[in-house]
């Protein structure tokens, strides 16, 4: 291994109300360009924040040979006035500019630092990062989220650090923004922390940790490495739970037998006495000594159990929660020949002219991945197809009932519970039965009481699905909005579990390519510089 350029020592953080997210880190850092993976809430944002020196340690130290440069998941544009400011160079490029002007002032110089060539370093890598179109003066309010973090990306190109520590770069980024940051991150050529859920970025990492409540574990090579490993770890532990559930089983079945031999010796030894007309003191003693002795094997039987179903306790807890769901079918499967949805000759709104005309017939059993960059028009025609949104012209027409999840899940009401809005959906079924729902949908039986504003991205997701699913009658198409984002790796998978059991039509606008391959999709509609294309479904080979 290289030389480390951060290191944890006995790294401990401690939440304002108490809770200690990560205790005892102990870690070095070196140049591998490193993943790190988790459960969402594990402290993976507060970890990075802690190794760029923005937050401290409750406890223990971190330790740091050279600059780091942090990018945060979201990129704050306004507060910089040009793209210059942005990548961080804007006082340098304005000391340039006035030494260029004849000024001797040393403070200009002192700011330069010697980087002459600074101006053109810029134009440069903002032409490899697929931005030439920029200038160092352009606003920055202009940008797109995508093109916000890739000149954020050439500032951290160009303040030349040692390690570079990014969080989630790819949400929100489309198919071309993506791989332009993953070609971007390869031209990067020193120490590299990338926090991700997206497994294309994932597996052009060379090295991957993960963080858990038990601590930090380094898994070489990228996800596809790591994804074999966990499912290689999990199912170790789960042989070793079903052997301590063999072991507890024999040991109990051994513990009755063991219990109803000394039975069997008391009552023939009673029965002895008995015969035998001994006096009643004897026969009391005799009485006695055996309670004493039936009492003694209880305990010992006790704590026999109480050890081997701490094995099997123990054994539980290696085994990571699975990204198990169930989802019930609402009445029969929509037959593949029925029509769900029709848009006849229908202009979009606030859509560019080349991609404003779309005509589309979606059919019981289509499953179509609604693809094309940031801006095209997608969830507009998600909303059309929804009955949200009026087209300019032209008609929209829907012969059965859909569901729109939107990107944040605004048809779920935040004050109230998961159980409260799914039973207002659902008045024929009774409470116990959406429970059961709800708990095959791996949602907690206490958390579906709370607020659903105070879940999780994927428990808010799940619960959403469900009163649109569960509903009476439920939703017999579903129109699904960027649902991956910033959503954890188990919570994906889980969602993806969910969709390949839907039997109903779906479209859903997705940028990861990972989590379309999954779903058994049926078509392509795609938004190209001709308009939308409808083909079929293809995986997108990845690099």
């Amino acid at each position: 291994m290289t030389n480390p350029l951060l290191a944890l020592e006995s790294a401990t953080v401690v939440l304002p109300d108490g809770r200690t997210l990560f205790s005892a880190l102990d870690y070095a850092f070196d140049q591998r360009p490193t993943a790190l993976v988790g459960r969402n809430g594990v402290g993976k944002s507060v970890l990075a924040r802690v190794l760029a020196g923005q937050l401290p340690l409750t406890t223990g130290r971190c330790l740091r040979s050279g600059s780091v440069h942090y990018l945060p998941q979201q990129i704050d544009q306004a507060a910089h006035a040009s793209v210059a400011a942005l990548a961080g160079v804007a006082a340098p490029l304005a000391a340039l500019a006035q030494i260029e002007a004849g000024s001797a002032d040393p403070v200009h110089f002192d700011t330069l630092a010697e980087r002459w060539n600074l101006r053109r370093e810029l134009h440069s890598e903002l032409a490899l990062a697929g931005l030439a179109h920029l200038r160092a003066e352009t606003p920055a309010q202009t940008l797109s989220g995508g093109e916000a973090m890739r000149v954020a990306l050439v500032g951290a190109q160009l303040s030349a650090a040692d390690f570079l520590i990014l969080d989630e770069p790819s949400n929100h980024l489309d198919r071309p923004n993506r791989l332009a940051l993953l070609a971007q991150l390869q031209r990067w050529p020193r120490g590299l922390l990338v926090i991700s859920h997206d497994r294309q970025l994932l597996q052009g990492m060379s090295h991957t940790l993960e963080l858990s409540p038990s601590g930090l574990r380094s898994y070489g090579g990228g996800y596809a490495f790591y994804a074999q490993c966990k499912a290689e770890e999990r199912a170790a532990a789960v042989a070793q739970l079903e052997q301590r559930k063999t072991e507890r089983r024999r040991e109990e079945l051994a513990l009755r037998e063991q219990r109803e031999r000394q039975e069997r010796r008391q009552a023939n030894g009673n029965r002895e006495a008995r015969e035998a007309n001994q006096a009643k003191i004897l026969l009391g003693l005799r009485k006695d000594r055996s309670e004493d002795s039936a009492g003694k094997l209880r305990l010992q039987q006790a704590q026999r159990r109480e050890i081997v179903s701490e094995r099997v306790r123990e054994a539980a807890q290696q085994v990571e929660k699975a990204a198990s769901v169930t989802l019930h079918a609402q009445g029969a499967a929509t037959p593949a020949q029925r029509r769900v949805a029709q848009l006849d000759a229908v202009d979009l709104p606030f859509v560019a002219p080349a991609l404003r005309r779309i005509d589309l017939l979606l059919g019981g059993r289509q499953r179509i991945a609604v693809s094309g960059p940031n801006g095209c028009g997608k969830s507009t025609l998600l909303k059309v197809l929804a009955g949200l949104l009026p087209p300019l012209r032209g008609t929209r027409q829907a012969w059965l009932r859909p569901a729109y999840l939107d990107q944040h899940l605004a048809g779920l009401d935040p004050q109230q519970s998961t159980l409260q809005q799914l039973t207002a959906a659902n008045h024929s079924a009774g409470e116990d039965v959406l429970r059961t729902y709800l708990a095959q949908l791996d949602l907690d039986a206490q958390r579906i009481l709370l607020p659903s504003g105070l879940l999780s991205g994927g428990e808010r997701l799940k619960a959403a699905l469900a009163c649109a699913l569960y509903a009476d009658p439920p939703a017999q198409w579903l129109l699904l909005d960027e649902p991956g984002n910033h959503l954890d790796l188990a919570s994906l998978q889980a969602l993806e579990a969910m969709l390949q059991q839907y039997p109903g039509a779906l479209a859903v606008v997705s940028h990861d390519e990972a989590f379309l391959d999954r779903l058994g999709l049926t078509h392509r509609l795609q938004a190209t510089a001709q308009g939308w294309r409808m083909e079929a479904y293809d995986a997108v080979s990845l690099p």
